[in-house]
């Protein structure tokens, strides 16, 4: 008999186990799937139905990751539809996507398995007619003068005379011909042509570049003038010259820009942040640069009145200069008087100088005369040192001097001749012996060798 717990136990385990309903959508037959199955089943099904489509709606949520590709959402008032723009293709739009333009996007619907859901990968993608490209160009425009990127404070004098000029433009087109063989004609200058793309993918890159490269130049080459031109064309041809990158590298540029954008009814926002605007290529060039003949001419002319206004100054000068010569007193007039007292100042000058010479004369004779009593006397005094010093040299070198030392000297009777010697004492015979404090007479009576006989002390011997 069975366990009725049992049977209850069992259909519970029963029901816990997964099997095929009666109402399935499955075919008999076929395996459960999985959700990755489900979804590239999907994925399959919605890219082979659809393919490429064109899809019209408003950019919301727009923007650019660092790997390059840009992620964003198109909308209307029923529905919302994701999508993505992959990196190369985001290089190859015409213009920068911004919220709130309206857009015709070209591109293959898919689903994303990750998140269950689908979107459209974008491969082109242009404005919704012109409209729109009006609507998102008002748009920016309030955007960039919120910011002050158009203020006339900002703008900056354009040089008289550039000596370089830079052109950024196409090198293939009319507009540079136009440039140079106007700058030929009016002023020759040194170009310097930076070439870009003006139109189509990457153009306003390649132009906000350009002007970024010329005012990087180093300033001994840098350009003094910088022109950015295009010939004319319609709103799409001309809306590089719209892309913010553009505007903001014209606005922050330190060297004066010529906006030459199109026709002369042509207006970019470019021709807004620019320092000055041309109505066309050839204007610009004009604007550039004077005209050389009529700069010459014009120099020619301040010369010429330079000239004229030194003439008539001297002119003037002179007819002022004779007027005062009319009302002047003539010089004889002017210098009678002074002529007069020059005179008398020159006679009391020689009667002066002659009293002054009498007056020295006297004092040089005066002086003259004391000059020479006085040399007199000088040499006088000197005389009679020399003589006194003469007479000190004779009493040194006379015979008393000599007799004062206890020597005495001889001489003959009665002739009174010095004796100087022993022959002339013995021939003299009787002599008389000199002392310092008398005389004494001697008589000779020894002959000369034999010496120191004795002698009378009263009758001295002369040996």
């Amino acid at each position: 008999m069975a366990d009725p717990q049992s049977d209850v136990l069992f259909d519970a385990a029963a029901r816990l186990l997964a099997d095929s309903a009666p109402d399935d959508n499955v075919s008999p037959g076929n395996s459960v799937m999985g959700v990755g199955e489900l979804a590239n089943k999907l994925k399959r099904v919605v890219e082979s139905e659809f393919g490429h489509v064109r899809l019209r709606g408003e950019i919301s949520g727009y923007k650019r990751v660092a790997s390059g590709h840009a992620y964003l959402s198109l909308k209307d008032e029923n529905a919302v539809i994701d999508g993505v723009i992959w990196k190369g293709n985001v290089a190859q739009l015409g213009f920068t996507p911004q919220d709130g333009a309206e857009v015709i996007a070209t591109g293959k619907v898919t689903t994303y398995p990750g998140r269950s859901k689908y979107q459209i990968v974008i491969d082109r993608m242009e404005l919704a007619g012109e409209g729109a490209l009006m609507a998102l160009l008002e748009k920016l425009k309030a955007k960039l003068a919120g910011e002050g990127l158009f203020a006339a404070s900002i703008k900056q004098r354009l040089p008289f005379l550039p000596a370089r000029i830079g052109v950024v433009t196409s090198p293939t087109g009319a507009v540079i011909r136009d440039i140079l063989h106007r700058l030929e004609d009016r002023c020759p200058t040194h170009v310097l042509v930076w070439p870009v793309k003006v139109q189509g993918a990457g153009s306003a890159a390649e132009i906000a570049a350009a002007v970024r490269g010329f005012d990087a130049m180093p300033p001994e080459t840098r350009p003094d003038l910088v022109i950015v031109a295009r010939g004319g064309g319609s709103i799409e041809d001309l809306w590089a010259f719209n892309e913010e990158v553009v505007v903001r590298a014209i606005a922050a540029c330190r060297i004066p820009i010529i906006s030459a954008v199109g026709h002369e009814t042509d207006t970019t926002l470019a021709d807004f942040a620019a320092d000055l605007r041309a109505p066309t290529p050839t204007a610009a060039a004009e604007m550039a640069v004077p005209v050389l003949a009529d700069l010459r001419l014009t120099l020619g002319g301040y010369g010429q009145r330079s000239e004229k206004c030194v003439r008539r100054y001297h002119q003037r000068g002179r007819e002022r200069l004779d007027a005062l010569v009319r009302v002047l007193p003539r010089r004889d007039a002017l210098l009678g008087p002074q002529r007069q007292r020059a005179d008398d100042l020159g006679a009391r000058l020689d009667r002066g100088l002659e009293r002054r010479v009498g007056v020295a004369r006297g004092q040089l004779d005066r002086s003259s005369a004391a000059l020479r009593l006085s040399t007199l006397e000088r040499q006088l005094e000197r005389a009679r040192d020399r003589v006194k010093a003469t007479w000190r040299l004779v009493e040194t070198l006379g015979p008393n001097a000599i007799l004062d030392r206890g020597y005495a000297f001889v001489s003959a009777r009665p002739s009174g001749a010095v004796v100087g010697s022993a022959e002339a004492a013995r021939g003299a015979g009787a002599v008389t012996l000199h002392f310092r404090d008398g005389q004494v007479d001697a008589k000779v009576e020894r002959s000369v060798g034999k010496a120191y006989d004795a002698v009378k002390p009263d009758q001295p011997t002369l040996l």
